[in-house]
């Protein structure tokens, strides 16, 4: 399915499209286990997420006791991660219902600090991946949000119509303000 003539609304991933949060939390309790350093709550896992990969296993391993700058962390964190990407991994309530509705009114797209591989396994996997123009990684051509770039970059599939970035983060709204989109909170992220 692709999008009319006018108007782009951009979503972010977890959080905001899918509740990834206890295969995130999981993979990390592993990494910070494995690394001897104690098991996260998912709770305290989601408040790392929004930034990317190197910066929430920062955060997961100094809130574990361990070194943040534990050599090889990122990348372990991302097998163990791969590993789990869709064990619970699941579209919100509703949310195939919102793609039915937008995309005969406007192209929608993703934006996600998550690499862009898994990103578009897990949408493929869940059906959704259909529903998108694009899909761009936090492993892309642009700078992770909250740089504007990437969105900025989408701005071409609005067709000259109005950009909505939808998102659940404080990250994805500094995005959007700073590409000149209008921002949709999702609270429930």
């Amino acid at each position: 399915m692709t999008g009319p003539a006018a108007g782009l609304v951009v979503f972010d991933l977890d959080g905001t499209l899918v509740d990834s949060a206890t295969d995130l939390a999981a993979a990390v309790s592993a990494l910070t286990e494995e690394l001897g350093g104690r098991r996260l709550t998912r709770s305290e896992v989601i408040g790392m997420v929004g930034e990317g990969a190197a910066v929430l296993v920062r955060r997961a391993l100094t809130a574990a006791g361990v070194d943040p700058a534990t050599p090889g962390a990122t990348h372990r964190f991302l097998a163990l991660y791969d590993a789990r990407l869709l064990d619970t991994t699941c579209l919100y309530p509703g949310m195939r219902a919102v793609l039915d509705a937008l995309d005969p009114l406007a192209a929608l797209a993703v934006l996600t600090n998550k690499p862009a591989a898994p990103a578009e396994r897990m949408l493929a996997a869940l059906g959704v991946r259909e529903y998108f123009i694009e899909v761009v990684g936090g492993d892309g051509p642009w700078p992770r949000k909250p740089d504007p770039a990437g969105l900025v970059a989408l701005r071409g599939h609005a067709r000259g119509g109005p950009m909505v970035m939808v998102g659940d983060s404080p990250v994805d709204a500094e995005t959007a303000a700073r590409a000149g989109a209008v921002f949709v909170l999702a609270h429930y992220g």
